[in-house]
């Protein structure tokens, strides 16, 4: 069991910038990737960005390269979104997830455990 809890969600402006967090407890945190999905009203769940187990493989949505960063940090057992340049159309639900022994895949089917999601909603 893996239990998953973001943090960071809030209202900005657009062009601001927000930090999401993902803390991680239960199994150990360095066997799988993680990965961040969006989900916004009447829309599905999409692909934000993932970092594979080793940190070594790091993909992003073409909807938010160059403005988002991931990360994770190992000790902390924290993966991080780190959101310049915000536009209104970022304003979604963003969820953590994790993939077993995976490196990234931005299929949301291919995640085994979810956290609860925060809102991040962007103002023009």
């Amino acid at each position: 069991q893996v239990q998953l809890v973001e943090s960071g969600g809030g209202l900005v402006q657009a062009g601001g910038f927000l930090r999401l967090s993902c803390a991680a407890s239960g199994r150990t945190f360095s066997t799988y990737a993680m990965g961040w999905f969006r989900q916004a009203p009447g829309k599905e769940r999409e692909f934000v960005a993932a970092i594979s187990w080793g940190g070594g493989s790091i993909t992003y949505a073409d909807s938010v390269k160059g403005r988002f960063t991931i990360s994770r940090d190992k000790v902390k057992n924290t993966v991080y979104l780190q959101m310049n340049s915000l536009k209104p159309e970022d304003t979604a639900v963003y969820y953590c997830a994790t993939e077993t022994y995976g490196l990234g895949s931005p299929r949301p089917r291919d995640y085994d455990y979810w956290g609860q999601g925060t809102q991040v909603t962007v103002s023009s």
